[in-house]
């Protein structure tokens, strides 16, 4: 599973809003709403983030290993 957690703390310390997101970059409520839970996301969404975030993927992600 690919976790977003760190994703929210990078923005929390660039103080980057859910709606700036929106508003100013453009990004979808559903994209987010996709991060929030955790699901599957296209690598362009994970390049727009680096791209707006200043930042490298693994900055923002993190894969735990699922233990089934």
């Amino acid at each position: 599973m690919i976790s977003y957690k760190k994703l929210w703390d990078v923005m929390k310390k660039q103080s980057i809003t859910q709606y700036a997101l929106i508003k100013t970059y453009g990004i979808s409520p559903a994209q987010i709403t996709r991060l929030k839970r955790d699901e599957s996301v296209s690598t362009h969404t994970i390049e727009m983030f680096c791209e707006i975030l200043n930042c490298q993927p693994g900055d923002i992600m993190t894969y735990i290993k699922d233990e089934t």
